[in-house]
């Protein structure tokens, strides 16, 4: 019917800047493509640096009830959204659940989601920080590294990756956030946002050549997490 599913790559933004190639950009000609008169709206979609389903609609009044539908659903303590994730690590308990607050914090010229574990009353009511949660499970792990899946009952900018982190197994090829993870004879630790600047992720020499990798080449190695299943009404 109005409904329309692809499966987006990692890297490609919903909303590009001026001359960047975008979810936007692409959708007329995907519109033409596929012969449809009416215009296609975004309904549902994993961020920039994500992979996995997008979900897109030719009508307004569909695109409105399965948006409001996601919100009620959270509200209502449901899982609505499904992510699987390669992770650097295992986690120590097989599943669980992962709450904290999160808040925007500006380090030098960039801003970056920090956890804030216990938010205060006037910051939430003030929005300055966000209470959030996510539930997890692991699927499976082999050779350091773990298959989980992830459902967030919140929703905020690069919630997964930061939730990740706070398991002490950041998502593979997490460029942004897996330096708060460090390691001392094997055994890592959280650091803190402000003593971690943003690089490239290191892995060890046994992950890099199980990935076929250089050192040099893995700051193209895209982030590992994958929305893989959205339910619908």
């Amino acid at each position: 019917g109005a409904l329309l599913a692809l499966n987006k790559p990692p890297g490609l933004p919903i909303l590009g800047r001026p001359g960047e190639l975008s979810l936007s950009v692409l959708l007329p000609s995907l519109r033409r493509r596929l012969g449809l008169t009416a215009e296609l709206h975004l309904v549902k979609a994993p961020t920039r640096e994500c992979s996995g389903l997008i979900l897109l609609s030719s009508c307004h009044r569909a695109t409105e009830q399965l948006q409001q539908f996601f919100t009620d659903a959270r509200r209502r303590g449901q899982y609505p959204a499904t992510y699987h994730a390669v992770t650097v690590g295992v986690p120590a308990e097989a599943e669980g659940e992962i709450r904290t607050g999160l808040r925007w914090q500006q380090q030098g010229d960039a801003a970056t989601v920090v956890p804030v574990p216990v938010p205060g009353p006037r910051s939430l009511a003030r929005k300055e920080v966000k209470s959030t949660l996510t539930r997890y499970r692991v699927l499976g792990a082999a050779g350091g590294c773990a298959l989980l899946q992830l459902q967030p009952k919140t929703a905020f900018p690069e919630q997964l990756l930061v939730h990740l982190t706070l398991l002490l197994c950041p998502a593979l090829g997490d460029h942004q956030y897996s330096s708060r993870v460090g390691r001392v004879l094997g055994v890592p630790f959280l650091l803190p946002p402000e003593a971690t600047p943003t690089r490239t992720q290191v892995l060890d020499e046994e992950l890099l050549g199980r990935l076929g990798l250089s050192p040099q080449q893995l700051h193209h190695l895209p982030v590992h997490l994958h929305l893989q299943q959205l339910v619908l009404p």
